[in-house]
């Protein structure tokens, strides 16, 4: 699946969307990638899955780990066409950890999943679950990489889309300046300030 291909997909889904939005980074951006929006049809989940699954293949992962939730979805897509387990981390007073009596052991590769990256900070907390642990982590995968390079990862990085959104510090964003109201699409819940 090209570019144009799968930003063809993500506008079929309304997936791509306009407007002011608090990223779970904390910045705030005029775009927003609604992956669920894109996954809730499992035959784009399943496409997905495999073309990421294609571009990781020679790693030889053993696992993927996803952070919940944004990654849950395609993390299990992309183990299913790996052949390997999905397991996934969640947030517990905060702090992302492996619960439901999910475990990695230290001779296991791991393959940290998810569905957009922007600053990486949810990527580097998976990879940091998975090598605490003691596992290896041989790799990052996302549908989408926003991050403009700015995502800086201990392991590769591998995006079936690299797309460059601006995003703004809530303190010097031009949308709230002129007023433009703030929503916030993701899955990590944070209180946005009547101000901003």
């Amino acid at each position: 699946m090209n570019r144009d291909e799968l930003l063809d997909l993500f506008r079929r889904c309304s997936a791509l969307i306009e407007g002011h939005f608090r990223l779970s980074s904390g910045l705030h951006s005029p775009g927003y990638l609604q992956c669920a929006l894109v996954l809730q049809h499992p035959q784009h989940a399943a496409v997905l899955g495999t073309a990421l699954a294609d571009r990781v293949r020679d790693l030889r992962p053993t696992t993927v780990l996803s952070p919940a939730l944004g990654g849950l979805i395609i993390g299990h897509e992309v183990a299913r066409a790996l052949g390997v387990r999905a397991i996934f981390a969640e947030r517990e007073d905060g702090t992302l950890r492996l619960r439901r009596g999910f475990s990695v052991s230290e001779a296991e590769r791991v393959l940290v999943v998810e569905d957009v990256v922007t600053t990486g900070g949810s990527t580097r907390e998976t990879i940091q679950v998975a090598t605490a642990a003691g596992a290896q982590v041989v790799a990052a995968t996302a549908i989408v990489n926003r991050s403009g390079g700015v995502a800086k990862l201990d392991v590769p990085l591998h995006a079936l889309l690299e797309l460059s959104l601006p995003t703004y510090d809530p303190n010097t964003c031009p949308l709230c300046a002129e007023g433009v109201p703030i929503s916030k699409p993701g899955s990590r819940q944070v209180a946005v300030p009547h101000d901003q």
